[in-house]
């Protein structure tokens, strides 16, 4: 008779990877949530994941059972408390609490000046991308800390570090993103928590073939127009990322920003100086006083 979810004890195995694991990952009916999901489950974690459309989830969960996975789908809104309850709640009843949440649903439908933008349209890009972090970690984490134990991965975006203009309802919640991750991760240290913001780098995406093909898009945003093949990222690049952050091999590194393109060997050796010079976050860069400085009369 098979264990329940409580029952079931978890493991650490000699790479330092949860036997049993359960992980949460939003937007995990396509694109790079799939990957995600069909990584870990191949790892052999017990796999939920969320979206919005059932068929795309249907196929997901069906590719997972097939290669001998174990997946749970949930269909719910990520910006909908209730329903973020409900699901985390039948996560728990059928696979266990999670242990690892992927917030990796995202939307990027506002393309323009801001002064063309449809509010509605705007807001709902904040609202999946922030709102939608903030709720799904917020539902998960009371099990992490009375457990003492819990990652959460927050996908993020180079957009966020830089200015991007015509992608302003993006690039503004991925900073936000950025900004709460390192929060989050600050507030819940002294409780076994860890949490990372990830960028996948571009990838062909149905938000990245929008930015490509859209009128709005070649109008405003034509560098994706223009992108080669060498400027992909193969999607399996941020899962494995995933992956190894599950394994805790970057657990110190917590509340930092980390790119899939990245020397993680490298990153890893520097763990000591990172940490220390407060590197790989979203920081306000202030000018030396001499800088500022007027000359004397």
């Amino acid at each position: 008779m098979p264990a329940t979810p409580k029952e079931e004890r978890r493991v650490v195995d000699s790479e330092g990877a949860l036997s049993g694991q359960v992980a949460l990952v939003t937007g995990g009916g396509r694109g790079i949530g799939r990957a995600i999901a069909e990584m870990l489950a191949s790892r052999g974690l017990r796999v939920a994941i969320l979206a919005r459309s059932k068929d795309q989830l249907e196929e997901t969960a069906s590719s997972i059972r097939q290669s001998g996975g174990e997946v749970l789908s949930l269909s719910a809104d990520v910006t909908e408390w209730e329903a973020v309850v409900a699901a985390i709640n039948h996560v728990k009843a059928n696979l266990g609490p999670v242990d690892l949440l992927v917030n990796n649903a995202g939307r990027a439908a506002s393309v323009g000046p801001v002064w063309e933008s449809d509010p509605q349209e705007w807001r709902k890009d904040v609202e999946v991308n922030l709102y939608g972090t903030y709720l799904c970690s917020r539902a998960v984490l009371p099990d992490m800390i009375e457990r003492r134990a819990g990652r959460i991965i927050n996908v993020a975006s180079l957009v966020g570090a830089r200015p991007d203009p015509y992608v302003s309802s993006y690039s503004s919640s991925k900073a936000a993103v950025f900004r709460f991750t390192d929060s989050l991760a600050a507030e819940t240290k002294q409780h076994g928590v860890t949490v990372f913001a990830i960028s996948p780098g571009v990838v062909r995406t149905a938000m990245v073939e929008h930015l490509q093909t859209s009128p709005e898009g070649k109008r405003w945003v034509p560098v994706f127009s223009e992108l080669e093949e060498d400027d992909f990222t193969p999607v399996e690049a941020t899962a494995e990322l995933v992956a190894l952050i599950a394994r805790g091999k970057l657990d110190r590194l917590s509340g930092r920003f980390i790119h899939v393109r990245d020397d993680l060997e490298k990153l890893l050796q520097r763990t000591d100086e990172i940490v220390e010079k407060d590197l790989l976050g979203l920081r306000l860069r202030e000018l030396e006083e001499d800088d500022v400085a007027g000359e004397d009369e």
